[in-house]
């Protein structure tokens, strides 16, 4: 059966992982078993990707990134550069903790910035942005900007990923309202 996707021939793909049409996966990637792939995906150098993870379409994942079992990456997220996720909250090396790992779930269109810390358990909101080497420890609302360590909330980002104003007017014309305390798209 022909690929309809790309695999670097220094890269490895495991038996029954699932890989989406048009995907491309650059130098020295492993992708594990049962590792999920959606269509479009841009899988960088040196990126492991765990047998329980889940990537969506259209997802962007730069070099020498892991993506551990129980990490759920929604359609369209960026992970820059060397980003990190971690899986486990205590972890020791004489102490096995594999049934201890926590789900982490980055939603639609999230970006996250170069050697950024995510750690295990939380969700990053739609279309939310996490600075460069920011450490994520708590959950992040829907188009929130985070950043820092920890990283702590320092604005609000369009769906585009520019920084939004008082007026939550975007230059793109995309337009905003908050309900309470969380923001979102006025139709």
């Amino acid at each position: 059966m022909e690929n309809n996707y790309f695999v670097h021939e220094s890269s490895y793909v495991d038996e029954g992982a699932e890989i989406g049409e048009g995907t491309k996966i650059w130098h020295f990637s492993h992708i594990m078993p049962k590792a999920i792939i959606g269509k479009k995906c841009a899988i960088g150098q040196n990126v492991n990707i765990g047998s329980k993870a889940v990537i969506g379409n259209g997802v962007k994942i730069q070099n020498n990134v892991s993506v551990y079992d129980d990490v759920i990456l929604e359609d369209n997220v960026f992970c820059g550069p060397s980003c990190v996720f971690t899986n486990v909250i205590n972890p020791r090396a004489f102490v096995e903790r594999k049934h201890e790992y926590k789900e982490t779930r980055v939603k639609e269109g999230a970006s996250i910035g170069a050697n950024a810390t995510i750690v295990c358990g939380v969700t990053l909101g739609k279309y939310s942005l996490v600075g460069a080497g920011s450490t994520v420890t708590k959950d992040v609302k829907d188009f929130s900007m985070v950043y820092g360590n920890p990283a702590r909330h320092k604005g609000w980002v369009c769906a585009c990923g520019e920084k939004l104003d008082d007026s939550l007017v975007c230059k793109c014309g995309f337009k905003y309202k908050f309900n309470k305390d969380e923001l979102s798209f006025v139709e």
